[in-house]
């Protein structure tokens, strides 16, 4: 394989992201000491940050790789939804596929990092199913044409109910045009006949009433196996967070480890691996490749404070160094 040619290749790519997203907000600051009022500590802020997350994440990861991302998404009618509509523009994104709901607010998670720590996150969400889900659904079935790959990104907020699930596989299956998913528990079992299922180790643990740690690559084997067939899938992505990837694809099964990175926070870590996967499945490398790669991305935006879209350039660096030791 050669890395130059393929990550040039990400350049004509156009993925259609679906999912929930969210303002990411952040309060940087220093703890000096504890308040009189509780056993707490006293953050004295210094900055504040708003940027965007869950699905706008994936189609900013997409950006940074040069390729063309649509977001599908639905938020509030809000000051919130106001400003996540103006760093979608900031950010030269298109807004086509956006909706706004009447009903629901816009998801705002705040971080509270202070001394170079992840210390706190505050959410304000509704999660309730959206009211405009036959809007949304249209919206797709305009925006899917000419899409080189399809991107399910499942937040548990509601904008992807069984319905747009349901439509979004079939449409994209009708057109030849391979599905990628990262799922939540509430619609798990939701994504028949998608191409590539990436959960990670708690998502498939509670979606399919595990107890066990599944340590053994023999029960993660069994596991992945199942749900493949279950779901009639290409393939499982499995995210181990330090553990690595693990691939199951047509009876295949791998584990690939993860690479020693300097941890510093894992927001964010997946929405770069299915956006580097997104992009592999758009092209003619294999599955292992494409793993590989997801893996590498997901350990490298650990790396800095906060969830932030991955650095093309560095990224290529890595990757070419990478797979020449493969």
């Amino acid at each position: 394989m050669n890395v130059k040619n393929l990550f040039s290749e990400f350049n004509s790519k156009k993925i259609l992201v679906i999912g929930d997203s969210m303002i990411d907000s952040y309060l940087f600051g220093e703890i000096n000491r504890t308040s009189p009022e509780a056993p707490v500590p006293v953050v004295e802020t210094k900055k504040h940050e708003s940027r965007l997350g869950g699905a706008a994440n994936v189609a900013l990861n997409l950006k940074s790789l040069g390729a063309t991302p649509i977001l599908c998404s639905a938020i509030g009618d809000d000051k919130e939804g106001k400003l996540f509509i103006k760093l979608m523009k900031k950010e030269d994104l298109t807004t086509e596929g956006m909706i706004i709901s009447k009903i629901k607010r816009t998801t705002l998670k705040t971080r509270v990092i202070a001394n170079d720590k992840h210390q706190l996150r505050i959410d304000e969400e509704d999660s309730s199913p959206i009211d405009n889900e036959i809007e949304l659904i249209d919206l797709i079935k305009k925006l899917i044409y000419n899409i080189d790959v399809v991107v399910l990104q499942d937040y548990n907020k509601g904008v992807l109910t069984s319905n747009v699930i349901n439509e979004v596989i079939k449409i994209a299956n009708n057109n030849n045009i391979p599905s990628i998913v990262d799922p939540k528990k509430d619609n798990f079992f939701n994504y028949k006949n998608c191409t590539i299922f990436k959960p990670n180790l708690a998502e498939i643990k509670i979606g399919m009433n595990i107890n066990d740690e599944l340590r053994n690559l023999k029960d993660l084997n069994k596991v992945t196996t199942k749900l493949r067939l279950q779901l009639n899938s290409d393939a499982v992505l499995l995210t181990l967070s330090s553990r690595g990837i693990c691939l199951d694809s047509h009876n295949n099964f791998r584990q690939f480890p993860s690479y020693k990175r300097k941890l510093v926070d894992v927001s964010g870590a997946g929405d770069t691996v299915i956006s580097v996967a997104a992009l592999c499945l758009s092209t003619n490398i294999n599955y292992s490749d494409l793993t590989i790669l997801s893996n590498l991305a997901g350990g490298l935006v650990c790396e800095a404070v906060g969830v932030i879209p991955i650095n093309k350039e560095k990224f290529l660096n890595e990757a070419i160094k990478t797979l020449k030791n493969e």
